[in-house]
């Protein structure tokens, strides 16, 4: 399992799924900062599934990586500034074409 996502590694139809502390997390990829997210906040809010944006990574602050979707050990961090627990463990499933 990866340690990390980098934004530049997902492309359309990928489906990254992500592990925290508190929540799961689907993450289907519309392109590399645009997502259609369901599981944790959104499932409890009943809006599934919400597009959203991901600016990147926290350490819990106001510091962001960018670059990333995902990393163990640090948050995800959502366009509304809404943050989730420390990641634990993600996956991508890849998206196969027929063609």
């Amino acid at each position: 399992m990866p340690q990390i996502i980098f934004r530049d590694s997902v492309r359309f139809g990928d489906l990254i799924e992500v592990t925290t502390k508190n929540s799961t997390y689907m993450l289907f990829v519309v392109d590399s900062r645009n997502f259609l997210a369901s599981g944790g906040w959104f499932e409890r809010k009943g809006r599934v599934p919400t597009r959203v944006q991901i600016p990147g990574c926290t350490w819990g602050g106001s510091a962001i990586k960018l670059d990333v979707i995902a990393v163990r050990g640090l948050c995800i961090e959502f366009q509304d500034k809404a943050v989730t627990s420390k990641v634990l463990r993600m996956k991508i499933h890849r998206e196969t074409s027929l063609n």
